[in-house]
């Protein structure tokens, strides 16, 4: 925001021609900061609850380190998604206290501590080979200010590693089921919880599952009411919509 529209702002607000309400709408409608290769929308949290997330993959290290600088240096919060090790190194140069998952491929600065609800999303993750997936999802709805648990290797194909925590996985807000393969978990925790699953298909799996379309098409088909699907291995859409229907629901607890 630049200061001549601040000062309009206060004025209006102070002459009473404008109300917080106003001056709030007026906000979320803020022009972007244009950069030249990138439009960052600075006024995100104030629309939607959370910044604009860099999504790595595709752009070049100067170009993901001048965004994330620009987002940081604004007081907001940062997730980078997809990332490369060399941007990892970059971003941990600029900023010492990010946390960076390997794994997830994600680096994280805070400067902002999210509100957190007091609900709890479990991430399930049915093969080890989906961990990456699994791991997008739950640094992304840490990010937004969730508290999350993970289940690890709890495949159908040996379906009593699942069942030994069905508690665990009833005690939940929401559920996000990751799996590669044929796709089934998502299926089976269905039916086994009252709260919304969220399914993540991944392209593991052998020839015949197409990179993820074979998973993607049974979770679609699930017989489980109350799943839903996002597209393959999109762990941080998981992730995302987990947390806001965490915050929605401790909101009206």
């Amino acid at each position: 925001m630049d200061e001549k529209t601040l000062r309009t702002m206060l004025e209006d607000l102070r002459a009473g021609r404008a109300t917080i309400d106003d001056c709030l709408k007026r906000l979320r409608s803020l022009p972007f900061e244009d950069i030249g290769f990138a439009k960052i929308d600075h006024h995100r949290a104030i629309r939607c609850g959370f910044p604009e997330v860099i999504f790595c993959q595709g752009k070049t290290t100067p170009q993901i380190l001048a965004i994330a600088q620009r987002i940081v240096s604004s007081g907001q919060n940062l997730l980078a998604t997809r990332i490369s090790t060399d941007a990892t190194a970059g971003l941990l140069e600029l900023f010492p206290d990010a946390e960076s998952n390997e794994t997830a491929r994600t680096v994280v600065v805070i400067r902002t501590r999210p509100k957190t609800p007091s609900g709890v999303i479990a991430i399930v993750c049915a093969g080890t080979s989906d961990l990456p997936v699994a791991e997008e999802a739950r640094v992304t709805a840490e990010a937004m200010g969730s508290r999350t648990t993970s289940l690890h290797d709890v495949g159908v194909a040996g379906i009593h590693r699942l069942l030994g925590h069905a508690s665990l996985l009833q005690e939940a807000n929401v559920v996000v089921v990751v799996a590669g393969m044929e796709g089934a978990l998502a299926s089976v925790v269905g039916g086994l919880v009252d709260k919304p699953v969220i399914a993540v298909p991944t392209s593991i799996g052998y020839g015949a599952s197409f990179s993820g379309i074979a998973p993607l098409l049974t979770m679609l088909n699930s017989c489980a009411a109350g799943v839903s699907v996002v597209n393959i291995d999109n762990g941080f859409g998981a992730g995302y919509m987990a947390a806001l229907i965490n915050r929605v629901n401790c909101k009206e607890e």
